[in-house]
């Protein structure tokens, strides 16, 4: 059971959210290799509106992940629990790696990286700092943290999921299988805020 910090931290579980060192999937068979600036399926692919939802949407998530970078190191410093504390830890570390891969994803449609104003996550985040501004450090304010933690998750998850399918629709394997490692880091996490929430931090808050 993780409890709020009294000294160095010692025999704290590790997040499941460090950084993956497996490589991108790649594509197989016959299939045309997506890290080069390919069509997908379609000749006019890159001029189509279905091609350009996809990288509205890329865009939007570039804008998140890399928002979330500067949100991440306050939620860490307000958290109390040291079991959260390292999962706010290892969860940057992972965002700095995906804002990298939506760069790559970039590369591979032969476009530099553009960021897209990404109200949702903009709120999401300015939810988790009104709480930090409002509430005193307590398990209390661990368990408001898990939420908004979460709620950025499930936002990340529906996001890169949506991804992950429009880009196998496509015709871009590769990536595809990049968009799919993340979500799954993703699923990962969320599992892990879960996990904190319902076998410490809780029962804490509740008690106060």
């Amino acid at each position: 059971m993780a409890t709020k910090s009294t000294g160095s931290r010692t025999g704290t579980k590790k997040s499941a959210t460090t950084r993956s060192t497996a490589p991108a999937r790649k594509s197989t068979g016959s299939t045309q290799k997506s890290s080069t600036k390919s069509n997908g399926k379609n000749g006019d692919m890159p001029n189509s509106k279905f091609h350009q939802l996809f990288m509205d949407e890329l865009k939007d998530i570039y804008w998140a992940e890399k928002h979330l970078v500067k949100a991440l190191p306050k939620m860490q410093k307000a958290a109390t629990s040291m079991e959260l504390v390292d999962a706010f830890a290892d969860h940057l570390a992972a965002t700095k790696e995906h804002v990298s891969r939506v760069e790559e994803i970039f590369e591979m449609m032969g476009m530099r990286p553009v960021a897209k104003k990404c109200d949702a996550m903009e709120g999401l985040v300015a939810e988790a700092q009104e709480l930090i501004s409002e509430e005193e450090e307590s398990a209390v304010l661990d368990a408001g943290l898990i939420i908004a933690a979460q709620k950025v998750e499930h936002y990340e998850i529906a996001a890169y999921g949506s991804l992950r399918t429009l880009a196998n629709r496509m015709g871009h394997t590769e990536a595809a299988g990049i968009l799919e490692q993340t979500l799954g880091e993703e699923k990962e996490t969320d599992a892990l805020l879960t996990q904190i929430a319902e076998s410490s931090v809780n029962e804490e808050a509740m008690a106060e």
